[in-house]
């Protein structure tokens, strides 16, 4: 996100290691690891693709559903190493990792490793547009609709003063890993407002479905696609409108709402020109946000395991994965 969206669970300990370590070493960036080898160094007759994972539950479940097709359908082995949005550019530019399924924006980024070095190649569409805005449950709203300007958000902060945002009203965040821009948006617009880290997006989740069973008010970070608007309604305050203009201030000096932004997939260059069969269908995968949060439902509210999750809608969907196997 420039987000600062995350979601994924570890599924092995030699992942949990390889992906500690990567985190450690591209997170400071004082080491080179283009020419290191893979942490999943394979034997020379084993095709083998390393998928990014990142933490919210909707990239989850994008990596879910492509590695059970490309192990079962494609014959692959798929590893997974999880990292956060920044470092993630880092290891694929490096080799360390093939492919990017979810990316939310990061123009420093693109400019460094897609246009000036040229050692990352855009994906395509992954057919799903995201959108980051500041969000109140619909059973306040319906109370008091003015608070859905951000005009008025002042008039309420008194009702969303929590122990952690003391004199000032709460803005929940997630993590504090996340791309936003809530802290400069609270103080360029002159709002009583503190943010509060929850931590993680599912002690996020946690603190979104407590305050809905206690039906008390809440202004929260917030984004789509995102499967918790079926359980917990919510309505997006209006902040100021996004322009093109806004967007390319400094990020200290944000003023506007959060753009709508077509999520993309970027691959290393090197895996796009000779990934074969895995390269090409990884290129074609390609879903819908309904697709999305079916996946990350069944993913973060049923508790299933991502594999399982994804094998339940394989089952169920094959007129849109198979699309993604045609050469």
């Amino acid at each position: 996100m420039a987000r600062t969206r995350t979601r994924a669970h570890l599924r092995t300990s030699a992942t949990v290691a390889s992906a500690a370590a990567l985190l450690a070493v591209t997170g400071c960036g004082a080491a080179d690891m283009t020419k290191q080898a893979s942490p999943f160094a394979a034997p020379a007759d084993i095709k083998t693709v390393t998928l990014s994972v990142q933490s919210w539950v909707g990239a989850q479940a994008n990596v879910a559903v492509a590695q059970k097709l490309l192990e079962d359908e494609l014959g692959y082995r798929v590893d997974l190493v999880q990292t956060d949005e920044v470092p993630a550019w880092d290891a694929l530019s490096q080799g360390r990792v093939d492919a990017i399924l979810e990316d939310w924006g990061h123009p420093d980024q693109e400019k460094l490793y897609v246009q000036d070095k040229k050692t990352i190649v855009p994906g395509g569409d992954l057919g799903v547009t995201g959108h980051i805005g500041w969000y109140v449950p619909k059973y306040w709203a319906d109370e008091h609709p003015d608070v859905t300007e951000w005009k008025n958000l002042d008039k309420y902060a008194d009702e969303l003063r929590t122990p952690e945002s003391g004199d000032k009203g709460q803005l929940m965040d997630g993590s504090p890993s996340y791309v936003t821009n809530d802290k400069a948006l609270v103080k360029n617009l002159g709002l009583d407002y503190k943010v509060v880290f929850a931590g993680s997006e599912a002690a996020q989740i946690t603190q979104i479905q407590q305050f809905a069973k206690e039906k008390k008010p809440f202004l929260s970070y917030w984004y789509q696609p995102q499967w918790l608007f079926n359980e917990v309604p919510m309505v997006e305050v209006k902040l100021p409108e996004y322009t093109d203009a806004c967007g390319a201030k400094d990020p200290a000096d944000i003023d506007c709402a959060y753009p709508q932004t077509p999520l993309q997939k970027y691959l290393n260059a090197d895996f796009s020109r000779r990934g074969g069969e895995a390269a090409a269908f990884l290129k074609k995968f390609n879903w819908s946000e309904k697709d999305q949060n079916e996946v990350s439902e069944m993913i973060a509210s049923e508790r299933l395991a991502p594999g399982e999750a994804a094998e339940r809608w394989i089952e169920e969907n094959p007129d849109v994965w198979k699309k993604w196997l045609v050469r």
